[in-house]
């Protein structure tokens, strides 16, 4: 009898209670090294973002699940044993995250709301030990969705009011990335997802056509697209482009007829590989000559803003784009060659027990920080365009100007209702109508102005 040594698979899904270890080490050793020396003092500090990697402003994403997490961190007993076990922390301080609560007070920026370099996203004001904890989750889930909320708004500007979808969970980096990557991308303005888990999560609307195996699996083209329309009458997309697209025009010209005498109509065929220019333009001609204006043209395979704007710029005859893996993966090439980004969001330090504080990073002065907690003031034109920022010290008023960063949590409690999805994305498409398009530009966007405050500039001058 043969016996099979090892572990048994696991899925390494984490649970709500395993997000407590969701930290870098230092998080903990630094915590045990203020605890002993007894130093917990109320501190701010700043998630945002020094440089952009495309473009010229943000899509801010991601707030939800940071403060769900702020506000759900226990360390359960299980947790707890585990660090005394296996870390080099003493049991004191381990025994000190027992009843974790964070009793402090978050201001924000909503999510969908378009910010710029150096401006704070997020303040964390509380107990030192408590807000360093939370470092980690909050860059990975404000970098990635921030990231590919803003990457998903550019695709939409590029497609110029036609219908964008997310098809990226498959090419994501891993499973959360997938759906946090759907979601963000529906709060940068696509019309929907493949991803089903993320319909069901977050309420966006899924969608789906057929993949090439269900052609390969039948012995002829046609027969499948005939199996596929029958049993979805009303909503048929017919993928074309298994074997030959033209051919698969043809044939989905045969079958859009026969559905006709059902009272059925095919609603879009799908180009997934070639040259979409040229094929999407003889698909439009061989539907429009066979009486099947109203049959849609679907295109997808490694499309992004730049290739987009490409082929409209063409007059391409598409009709709509599913974005798989240069949307979820953030990609920032200008389409000649890939280049998957990470989105350099920081939490730094700026103010202790009222006093603002900040590095100076002499060998690298880029990495310096803006001290003091901070808020950012908006100034809007006559035509109700965004004019300029005005970053000021929390204590300042500024004229003239509407403060973005608004009460989340205090004393922690919340006191902020989150909106639904939708409303978030609507705030998202407003934003973005605000924001000349000199500053939207793929290519040559000019940055937008962001000034420094009279008594936040003499903190630094």
């Amino acid at each position: 009898m043969n016996t099979v040594h090892g572990f048994s698979p696991k899925s390494a899904l984490l649970t709500e209670s395993d997000t407590a270890l969701f930290v870098d080490y230092y998080q903990l050793t630094m915590g045990q090294a203020d605890y002993i020396n007894k130093n917990n003092g109320t501190v701010t500090a700043n998630y945002y973002v020094r440089k952009i990697p495309q473009g010229e402003y943000l899509i801010a994403a991601g707030l939800e699940q940071v403060i769900h997490y702020v506000l759900n961190l226990q360390f359960s007993d299980e947790i707890l044993q585990w660090l005394i076990d296996y870390g080099n922390l003493k049991n004191d301080y381990v025994q000190s995250l027992e009843n974790f609560k964070f009793d402090g007070s978050i201001h924000a920026v909503p999510e969908g709301t378009v910010v710029f370099p150096n401006e704070p996203i997020i303040n964390v004001t509380g107990c030192s030990r408590d807000i360093q904890l939370f470092e980690t989750y909050l860059l990975c889930v404000m970098n990635f969705q921030t990231l590919i909320a803003t990457k998903a708004s550019r695709i939409v500007y590029s497609a110029k009011g036609k219908p964008v979808y997310d098809f990226g969970a498959r090419r994501a980096h891993g499973r959360d990335a997938g759906i946090l990557a759907a979601r963000a991308s529906y709060i940068g303005g696509v019309n929907g997802t493949s991803l089903v888990q993320a319909s069901r999560f977050f309420d966006i609307p899924f969608v789906g056509t057929m993949a090439h195996k269900f052609v390969l699996e039948r012995k002829t083209e046609i027969e499948a697209f005939r199996d596929y329309a029958d049993v979805f009458p009303d909503d048929t997309t017919l993928l074309i482009d298994t074997y030959n697209t033209i051919d698969g025009a043809k044939y989905a010209c045969i079958v859009a007829h026969e559905m006709e005498t059902k009272g059925a109509k095919l609603r879009a065929v799908r180009l997934d590989s070639g040259d979409l220019l040229s094929l999407s333009r003889s698909v439009r001609s061989i539907l429009d000559s066979d009486g099947l204006s109203y049959v849609k043209i679907i295109v997808s395979h490694e499309l992004d803003e730049y290739h987009i704007q490409e082929l409209l710029n063409h007059d391409a005859p598409i009709d709509g784009f599913g974005v798989g893996t240069r949307l979820a993966t953030g990609d920032i090439s200008n389409g000649d060659r890939n280049g998957v980004a990470a989105l350099g969001g920081v939490f730094k330090l700026v103010e202790r027990e009222g006093h603002p504080v900040g590095k100076l990073a002499l060998d690298e002065p880029e990495k310096a920080t803006l001290p003091g907690r901070k808020q950012i003031y908006r100034h809007i034109d006559k035509k109700g365009f965004y004019l300029k920022d005005s970053l000021a010290l929390w204590n300042e008023e500024v004229p003239d100007g509407e403060t973005l960063l608004i009460p989340i949590v205090k004393e922690g409690e919340l006191v902020y209702n989150f909106p639904h999805l939708n409303d978030i994305q609507e705030r998202t498409h407003i934003e973005l109508s605000k924001l000349h398009d000199k500053h939207k530009d793929l290519i040559d966007a000019e940055p937008y102005e962001v000034e420094l405050y009279s008594q936040l500039w003499n903190k630094i001058t």
